[in-house]
């Protein structure tokens, strides 16, 4: 495993954090950690701690809202047949199911449709717009994708087809021309916040077609409204929560900020999986060991209003859910994804979450087989070794795992990594990851006269090639990389948040005042500490494969002793059973089992104090 550089972050103003730990009452540690997200006045404080639908933005700020609404307007009272189009991963098929459960309430006359990965490839295709032609399709609303569909975009036009596309990945040079383009970053967009998931664009569709058929708008002061008003605006809010579900996966599942508007989002999502899970969430979780509370635990327990045995949290659906919602349309169809997620009763929504959960176990075996005949290949040759970034290619890798794969690639080698396969177009076809320092979309774009398609962003996107292009670009990609990145980002980084002590700082307050820090996510990731002069009290061990399991106390005050794991650490072993002192760095979370909760370190790297 390659040693990790520690970096104590010193990105902010001392008196800042002195200033609002004293206008808040908490340590500075706290304060600390506020100010590292961009949070630095009281009532910013207090914004980050009670998110409330108030603060979100409204939506016909949003660049061609308006006329997409009204485009909306129009299908439903001509009862015009509208297709929900989307993309096959999550954040797509959750963007589809929700902007579908929506308008079906109020439009029969609608469908949905998910490309294939094979034979359609990512965003609108040709093949989605004939089938809209064929079953008579007036509108297509194209969800997490379509942003750079500018051929397909003409060819609905010529049918006599209108797109409203509600996208959130980097435009290209041209907009498709459809009736209404929805990107906040979109270069003439005003809308405030940029980082919405697809799904997060759907849900201001549905946001802002609601507030026009209420009459009132979130934003919208409740001093200033009547009472009739504010009884429309509860209701509002009320009929806006129970899609915000989907919003929380889509968010968690496609790795945007949880900061802003997505952390309001996200935050009022895993609230409603908590309390009142939609029927496809509840069977998928099974699958996770996920089980409702018992009978006797509720009976017990009363004021606990939580529906599982545990809380779930915003990792919990990454690991949980996005990856057998996501296995649906790498193996077999993501229809299947949007009828789970659309699934009325835990009957039909149990047989397809069984059907999805096979479909992800043999994802499993499919990215694992890759992922190591990919490091025999990079083990083998030292010319590959010896580059800075990965490029490989294999026609018997599935199409559904080579973006799984490219990220173990750059988990184990910290390189900006490509991996593609062959697609059933005559064509190279893959995806793209890359490390924090490293842009892998702009260094696509200096490759562009040699791909044939590309979009995604800095830090990972979806590529395909000619084959007679391969070389060619696996050596311009190369140059980029070697030319642009510094050379220090070849080992990889842990940023640290604060040095703390486990006697003075790992209080009951203090925990408590962490835990409201969540959701946490990209730009507000669980804080990293570090602690120094540390030993083991004992009782090591290695478990699983390669985790060391033990016990730390710091030697320097009279603290507890914290359990604690370090996930493919099991090489410090003998050193930590002999009682050498070391520094750790770690994450302080909450490990449930067996009905108990504790507090344990979860170690991201540890360094002796040799």
């Amino acid at each position: 495993m390659k040693e990790k550089r520690w970096i104590i972050r010193k990105d902010y103003d001392l008196e800042v954090v002195e200033k609002l730990a004293e206008s808040l009452g908490v340590d500075k540690i706290i304060a600390t950690l506020l100010v590292e997200r961009g949070v630095t006045t009281f009532d910013e404080a207090k914004r980050f701690f009670r998110p409330s639908l108030d603060q979100l933005h409204d939506p016909f700020l949003m660049k061609d809202m308006d006329r997409a609404i009204a485009r909306i307007n129009d299908a439903v009272r001509k009862k015009e047949r509208m297709l929900i189009y989307g993309d096959y991963d999550v954040d797509g098929t959750s963007a589809v199911a929700l902007v579908y459960s929506y308008f079906h309430t109020l439009h029969y006359n609608i469908d949905f449709y998910i490309p294939d990965r094979d034979t359609e490839g990512y965003g609108i295709s040709f093949q989605g717009i004939d089938y809209a032609k064929r079953t008579g399709v007036k509108l297509i609303i194209a969800l997490d994708c379509g942003i750079k569909a500018v051929e397909q975009a003409d060819y609905a036009n010529s049918l006599g087809i209108d797109i409203i596309v509600g996208d959130h990945h980097l435009p290209g040079d041209e907009l498709p021309k459809c009736c209404a383009v929805l990107d906040p970053k979109r270069s003439d967009c005003p809308y405030p916040f940029k980082e919405l998931s697809g799904c997060g664009i759907g849900f201001k569709i549905v946001e802002a077609y609601m507030e026009q058929k209420i009459g009132v708008r979130l934003c919208d002061s409740a001093s200033e409204l009547m009472p009739a008003q504010r009884k429309n605006m509860e209701m509002l809010k009320l009929k806006l929560l129970r899609y915000l579900d989907l919003v929380a996966v889509s968010i968690a599942s496609d790795i945007v900020p949880i900061m802003g508007e997505n952390r309001v989002l996200a935050a009022f999502g895993l609230k409603v999986i908590n309390t009142c899970p939609r029927p496809g969430l509840e069977a998928i979780l099974t699958y996770g060991h996920i089980e409702p509370r018992s009978e006797k635990d509720r009976s017990d327990n009363p004021e606990k209003d939580s529906y599982f045995c545990k809380d779930l949290n915003i990792s919990d659906l990454v690991f949980l859910v996005g990856p057998r919602i996501n296995a649906a349309g790498r193996i077999h169809s993501a229809f299947d994804s949007v009828r789970l997620l659309l699934a009325e009763n835990l009957d039909i929504a149990s047989k397809l979450a069984e059907e999805i959960n096979s479909y992800n176990i043999e994802r499993k075996d499919l990215d694992t087989q890759a992922t190591e005949e990919a490091k025999r290949r990079l083990e083998s040759d030292h010319k590959l070794q010896n580059r800075h970034s990965i490029v490989l290619f294999d026609e018997h890798w599935h199409r559904g795992v080579v973006g799984i794969v490219a990220s173990r690639l750059v988990e184990a080698y910290y390189r900006p990594t490509i991996v593609l396969t062959y697609s059933t177009d005559d064509l190279y076809v893959g995806s793209a990851r890359s490390i924090k320092e490293f842009d892998v979309h702009s260094a696509l774009e200096e490759c562009s006269d040699l791909l044939e398609h590309f979009g995604g962003h800095k830090s990972a996107a979806g590529v395909s090639l000619r084959p007679e292009n391969f070389e060619k670009f696996v050596e311009r990609f190369e140059e980029i990389v070697s030319r642009t990145m510094p050379p220090e980002a070849t080992v990889p980084e842990i940023e640290i948040d604060a040095v703390i002590s486990f006697s003075e700082n790992i209080t009951p307050r203090f925990l408590r005042i962490l835990k409201q820090f969540s959701p946490f996510g990209p730009e507000n990731n669980i804080p990293v500490f570090c602690t120094r002069d540390l030993v083991d009290t004992g009782s090591p061990r290695v478990v699983g494969s390669n985790h060391l399991k033990f016990s730390a106390i710091q030697l320097t005050s009279r603290s507890r002793a914290y359990p604690a794991i370090g996930f493919q650490l099991g090489d410090n072993y003998e050193r930590v059973k002999r009682g050498d002192s070391f520094s750790l760095c770690y994450m302080l979370e909450e490990n449930y089992w067996n009905g108990k909760t504790e507090i344990q370190l979860n170690v991201k790297d540890i360094k002796f104090d040799d």
